[in-house]
């Protein structure tokens, strides 16, 4: 069974059962980062908002440990918990799916697209505890194999209240994004969510999943236009590609062209030359 309504992967895992590894190590690093975090903070208090939290001023200053050390801080237990709870009720099926190499990528990527984001989208004088990048590139992964799954189903007599995966994705998203506009002072966590959701979006279209981006299908027409030219003949090639070009020069002028008919005279060149 297809569980993907884009291109079938080649890189992607059919979906079997196997031991979560990748999943309970980075469950397992994010517990010991945070209880460390708790004795930092009381040892030594503001240690770790000054490095370790990522800043605009520690990248200046070469801090380069702080996009690691960022990405595994909490902002406060709730934070903490419902980041592990998304973590582990999400990351069970996407590492299913993906492999354990590749659902390590995804959330690396999530936590780096994460800081990055945060970096261009918030104030120089914000700090990020940025653990909620990778988690977020899980969630818009799961939204984007799995996006007519219910997540929550709530039945009663008179109600009935179906939410998918792609529903909480997007309410998600709408969300960090008010609140990118609306608390943009302090220590963040909320500033990493669209970060990750396209670094997430971007490496689980790359292995196939969702539907082809309109980039992607951009490449995929050229590709194919590109394909069609070369098993022309070059008498085929002047017929159907060229003619219509001068017909187009003799009415219009060479200003009439368009970018792709001026890569076509370019190609004919080549092809007749």
């Amino acid at each position: 069974m297809r569980l993907s309504r884009g291109k079938q992967s080649g890189l992607a895992r059919q979906w079997t059962e196997n031991r979560r590894v990748a999943l309970i190590a980075l469950i397992g690093v994010n517990v010991a980062a945070f209880v460390a975090q708790l004795f930092l903070e009381a040892a030594q208090p503001g240690f770790v908002r000054d490095y370790l939290a990522l800043s605009n001023h520690g990248v200046r200053d070469a801090y380069s440990w702080q996009f690691v050390s960022a990405m595994l801080l909490y902002g406060n237990p709730w934070h903490f918990l419902g980041n592990l709870l998304i973590l582990y009720a999400l990351g069970r099926d996407i590492e299913s799916i993906l492999g354990q190499r590749h659902f390590l990528y995804l959330f690396l990527s999530g936590a780096l697209g994460g800081e990055f984001g945060h970096l261009f989208l918030m104030p120089s004088e914000t700090l990020l505890y940025g653990a909620s990048g990778g988690v977020a590139a899980v969630l818009i992964a799961y939204a984007t194999i799995l996006p007519e799954l219910d997540l929550v189903a709530w039945r009663t007599r008179f109600v009935s209240v179906n939410i998918k995966a792609k529903h909480i994705a997007y309410a998600v998203a709408f969300l960090s994004l008010v609140m990118l506009m609306v608390d943009r002072h302090g220590a963040l966590t909320h500033s990493a969510i669209l970060g990750g959701f396209g670094a997430g979006w971007l490496y689980t279209h790359l292995l196939g999943f969702g539907h082809p981006s309109w980039l992607q299908r951009k490449f995929r027409q050229r590709r194919a236009i590109s394909e069609r030219v070369e098993r022309m003949t070059a008498a085929e090639f002047i017929e159907y590609e060229i003619d219509p070009v001068l017909e187009k020069i003799s009415r219009g002028g060479m200003r009439s062209l368009t970018r792709s008919a001026r890569r076509l005279l370019a190609r004919a060149r080549q092809k007749v030359g």
